[in-house]
């Protein structure tokens, strides 16, 4: 391909990734929108609940024969993703979500349409460098979101997803952009096609585990207090009333167990990401492990999710704890990817060109 083709289809790839991150925009405002619309139909029945506990509290009811007066159970603890069965709140698909979902299959698709032009302008695989891993990464992040869509219902997770797409596009495209160049001696190899793509693609399942977990822990915050409404129920309430939404997701269990089974799959693609690289290293430098700055990161990572494995399945790190390990290692991902590749040198300088 000549010069002037190849400038017009990075060109064109530019207008497409821009028209992405527009379109993301407003899915991620659709989703929002849903979002606040959960927490409006939760907190009526809510308000309700509370009116008529003030009621009987000022006509001063009589306790029942035999003991002390029992305040029923909450009906936030009804409503919500309740603990014994995993049931939630039934909440139908609302236009609002039906338009994000919508909006982010459109985004999603210009989104690939960008990285294909951007790999012909190239004549390569577009994950060369900082801005092209950006691209590719986010790409895979999203189609893994839709992917598990058609097994489970996450769309709750549209306004994380959306959210965390665009900031990582916008980064890439007012930073890490960079004109489109011959690939250096070391990654001219089949290597960069397989151990690059994997460990995109295990970005992605660690994004969606990071999501889940973090959802987690707010459904978990939220379920202890309707627990401990039981006993004191105003005051346990009123804190679970600042994000109702959340009592028309799975409960925590779900969520973790969701999470967990997501990070698996993640932590497989990121093991034979490990091994790749080292395959790779010993052809480019001939040797398989140099603890260059990059491949000690890469390890961290590895550990941290190995941890979070074990942890949970042989030692009983359920809940909290297992959630926080999942978002470190997503976090370290993160550190990999936008701190040791700009800040640190080494061998893989190249990867923030």
């Amino acid at each position: 391909m000549n010069l002037t083709d190849s400038a017009l289809l990075n060109s064109y790839s530019l207008y497409a990734l821009y028209s992405a991150m527009a379109v993301y925009a407003l899915a991620f405002i659709a989703f929002a929108i849903d979002l606040a619309r959960r927490s409006s139909a939760v907190g009526v029945i809510e308000a309700a609940h509370l009116v008529e506990q003030d009621a009987a509290a000022s006509a001063g009811a009589a306790p029942p024969a035999g003991g002390t007066l029992t305040l029923k159970r909450p009906v936030l603890s009804r409503i919500s993703a309740r603990m014994d069965n995993d049931a939630a709140l039934p909440y139908g698909r609302s236009s609002s979500l039906r338009v994000g979902v919508s909006l982010t299959v459109l985004a999603w698709a210009l989104h690939l349409a960008a990285t294909v032009m951007r790999g012909f302008a190239a004549d390569r695989v577009p994950w060369a460098n900082m801005y092209e891993f950006a691209m590719t990464g986010t790409l895979l992040i999203m189609t893994v979101f839709l992917l598990v869509l058609v097994r489970s219902d996450l769309r709750f997770l549209g306004t994380f997803v959306t959210g965390l797409v665009l900031v990582l596009l916008g980064i890439a495209a007012l930073q890490f952009y960079v004109e489109v160049a011959p690939l250096p001696p070391a990654l001219q190899s089949a290597w960069l096609v397989i151990h690059v793509f994997v460990a995109s693609l295990g970005t992605g399942m660690f994004a969606l585990g990071f999501a889940l977990s973090t959802v987690q822990l707010l459904q978990s915050r939220r379920e202890n207090h309707v627990l401990e409404g039981v006993v004191s129920p105003r005051g346990a309430i009123a804190s679970a009333l600042r994000l109702r939404f959340l009592a028309t997701l799975p409960s925590s269990a779900t969520l973790e167990n969701l999470s967990y089974r997501i990070n698996i799959v993640g932590f497989i693609l990121w093991t034979f990401t490990l091994m790749a690289g080292s395959i790779w290293a010993e052809q480019a430098w001939g040797r398989y492990w140099g603890w260059d700055t990059k491949e000690v990161w890469t390890f961290i990572i590895w550990v941290i999710y190995a941890g979070y494995i074990h942890a949970r399945a042989t030692r009983g790190w359920r809940g909290s704890r297992s959630a926080w390990l999942s978002i470190i290692g997503f976090s370290a991902v993160m550190f990999n990817f936008g701190i040791v590749n700009v800040f640190f040198k080494g061998l893989h300088a190249y990867s923030g060109l």
